[in-house]
């Protein structure tokens, strides 16, 4: 048992160093080549670094592959060995579309419904190796088996869901890996509790690859996160819905994101989330309606506080994101 816990310990710590290694790699080759943006939040819009998802990515999957080698020659196991490998694919081309995303929306831009079909691959392995469990709880009807509904269609609406979702609300420092980290805290203990500890094991990996990113990418951000890094958590949290029976959990951590996506929905997905700078650091609504949470936010704060400033748009979200975690987790136990 002990020897155990240590080395979960040890998969945690390597994917926290092996993610702050990367990330001061990755800034000096965004600079160099010049693949930064302006952080809009800011007064004098400084220049930050870009695309830092992919060194959480890379960092996570060095981890996974690390915990797959010990499993094979010292446990001589190789139990979910199907179900890690489609989940390391599934996060490599949601980097990778990201990624893509990232480079080109710079220089073209790119429409919302081609970034869509753009997110169709990531479902794909998830879809052959038919994760998951077709019977599913609905409301009014009860349990309800989908067959090949499931795999076909369930699995590929829920990760092109949850792909673009998450990428809605984002554009503030730490606001992204702060969501992802208490997302995925609900997500593996619901799994632990649930008996799925490998699934637990890999979610703390990825709390663990967040929180050395959100150390260069808190306020005030040397690192944005970009769409590698937005894509590839927004395709996690469906992979560990569909995975660990955990549906309803993730659409419930997701309300937030709905409600993103409605208020966007007003704008035809044109509004930015960005405030409106002062020079003294504090932010303003950019439009005269609300188009996103964090404007509703910026609102809030104002009539509170007089004054709202990024850090406090960042822990509002959080907040409510902790509050719905804590309601869910309380169903739970």
């Amino acid at each position: 048992m002990i020897s155990q816990v240590l080395i979960t310990v040890l998969y945690l710590i390597f994917a926290f160093v092996v993610t702050l290694l990367l990330i001061k790699w990755w800034i000096s080759i965004a600079k160099k080549n010049k693949l930064q943006g302006k952080d809009m939040n800011k007064y004098k819009k400084p220049l930050v670094a870009e695309a830092g998802g992919i060194a959480v990515v890379l960092a996570i999957v060095f981890t996974l592959f690390l915990y797959i080698f010990f499993k094979t020659f010292v446990l001589k196991t190789e139990t979910h060995f199907v179900e890690v490998f489609a989940l390391i694919v599934t996060l490599l081309l949601a980097c990778f579309i990201g990624f893509i995303d990232d480079i080109l929306g710079w220089k073209k831009g790119i429409r919302g419904w081609k970034r869509i079909l753009m997110t169709i691959p990531i479902a794909i392995p998830l879809m052959v190796i038919n994760a998951g469990h077709s019977t599913m709880s609905v409301p009014f009807l009860g349990s309800v088996d989908f067959g090949l509904v499931y795999p076909l269609v369930i699995v590929l609406v829920g990760i092109i869901g949850a792909t673009n979702g998450f990428n809605l609300l984002a554009g503030y420092n730490g606001l992204e890996a702060g969501l992802g980290i208490v997302i995925f805290a609900t997500l593996g203990a619901i799994a632990f509790f649930g008996g799925n500890v490998w699934l637990a094991l890999i979610a703390g990996i990825i709390i663990f690859s967040l929180l050395g990113f959100l150390i260069f990418n808190q306020y005030p951000a040397k690192i944005f996160p970009g769409d590698s890094l937005t894509y590839s958590i927004g395709a996690l949290i469906a992979v560990f819905a569909i995975l660990g029976n955990m549906e309803k959990a993730a659409f419930l951590l997701f309300i937030p994101f709905i409600i993103e996506g409605i208020l966007k929905a007003r704008s035809k997905f044109k509004a930015e989330n960005f405030g409106k700078p002062n020079k003294d650091g504090s932010l303003e609504v950019p439009y005269k309606k609300t188009y996103s949470l964090t404007h509703a936010s910026i609102l809030f704060l104002k009539k509170v506080k007089k004054k709202a400033y990024e850090k406090d748009v960042v822990r509002l979200l959080l907040i409510i994101e902790l509050i719905i975690a804590v309601l869910i987790m309380a169903s739970y136990v």
